[in-house]
């Protein structure tokens, strides 16, 4: 129940942000905007015709679950990427307020542990960010499935993957800001985590191209500490979008990433435990 209160408070205080509430507004006016600009023409469960404003895209015939799998996957890497640059930005600060002084002391001094305290602030933010996404890729689903009777819940599960890769780079976010009290610094983390992970897709293939030396050795290290993200989003787009995926692949993408998030939370709650407020 004490972790809940804490999950409740984050909420709380996100409700307050304007940011938060102009995510709301743009995904909805998106949403709405596609419902009633796009016009799809199905016949017997063939997409006969695509209009966009009017604007005629497609007149091949094709089935209309096949012709919609680059939509979802188009639409899976907007929300994992865009997701992503949108909660380092806007999720930075919730560090550094629950350490600012005053609130700290007052909430040490309640019958809630540290590891609560940490663990509650963390989840908080990681169910704003499944928040987002589902309700991006869900109102993607319901627009679509109107228009052309394709229901799907794939992209949802591509959208739990986006979030799960956040609350990854939000640990290592979390665990810098218990170190130096910055939203600054803690948003300049989380980009460098996105940008790593990036880095870390690629990684065999720009490690073949390097000298050998200390660089090719710091980035050979840096890179297989973190997560591919942009193998997640890949495999979110594939999700998304009906396609074929190598046995076990989500599996050890979601171990290794499950991996670094708790390492990066028992850094952070070891630092907490041992700092003096």
């Amino acid at each position: 129940m004490k972790l809940l209160a804490v999950i409740a408070d984050l909420l709380r205080e996100a409700a307050a942000r304007r940011w938060f509430l102009a995510l709301a507004i743009a995904l909805t006016a998106l949403l709405l905007l596609l419902l009633t600009s796009l016009r799809l023409e199905v016949v017997d469960g063939a997409l006969a015709a695509t209009r966009l404003f009017g604007e005629p895209l497609f007149h091949e015939i094709r089935p209309a679950d096949v012709a919609l799998r680059p939509v979802f996957q188009i639409a899976s890497q907007v929300v994992f990427w865009g997701g992503l640059l949108f909660g380092v930005i806007a999720c930075a600060d919730f560090g550094p307020t629950l350490l600012s002084p005053g609130r700290i002391e007052f909430l040490t001094a309640l019958p809630v542990r540290r590891w609560e305290l940490l663990l509650g602030t963390f989840l908080g933010v990681l169910l704003l960010a499944v928040g987002g996404a589902v309700y991006a890729a869900g109102g993607l689903v319901l627009v679509l499935g109107g228009k052309t009777g394709v229901w799907t819940g794939w992209p949802l599960l591509s959208a739990l993957l986006a979030a799960l890769s956040f609350g990854a780079v939000y640990a290592g976010m979390l665990a810098v800001a218990l170190w130096v009290r910055s939203a600054a610094l803690s948003a300049a983390t989380g980009m460098v985590l996105v940008v790593l992970g990036l880095l870390a897709t690629h990684r065999r293939t720009m490690m073949a191209a390097m000298d050998e030396g200390l660089g090719r050795m710091l980035f050979g290290g840096l890179t297989a500490l973190v997560p591919p993200l942009g193998r997640m989003a890949d495999v979110a787009g594939a999700l998304a979008s009906s396609a074929p995926l190598a046995p076990g692949s989500i599996a050890r993408l979601l171990l290794g990433t499950l991996a670094f998030t708790a390492a990066l939370l028992v850094v952070a709650g070891y630092r907490f435990e041992r700092k003096d407020f």
